[in-house]
C-alpha cells in the first residue's frame, strides 16, 4: 500500500493498526478485509461529512455582500 499511495511504511503500518483496533478491518490471508461494522462507520461518517459541508456553505459569505 505504500507503494501505492506513497505514503511512508511506517503510516500505512499504523493507519492499518487504527482501523483494526476500531474492527473496521480484519487481517485475511490476502491482506486486510472490512468487517460488517466498517459500511455502518462510513454511512455515520459521510452524514457527518455532510453536515459540515451543510454548515460551511451556510456560513459562506456572497460575494456580492462583501463587495459592499
Amino acid at each position: 500500500m505504500s507503494n501505492e499511495t506513497g505514503y511512508p511504511h511506517h503510516k500505512v503500518r499504523y493507519s492499518l493498526r487504527v482501523l483494526e483496533e476500531e474492527t473496521l478491518i480484519e487481517p485475511s490471508s490476502q491482506g486486510a478485509i472490512t468487517t460488517d461494522r466498517t459500511h455502518e462507520f462510513v454511512e455515520e461518517l459521510d452524514g457527518k461529512v455532510d453536515e459540515i459541508m451543510d454548515k460551511m456553505e451556510s456560513m459562506k459569505i456572497d460575494a456580492a455582500a462583501e463587495a459592499e
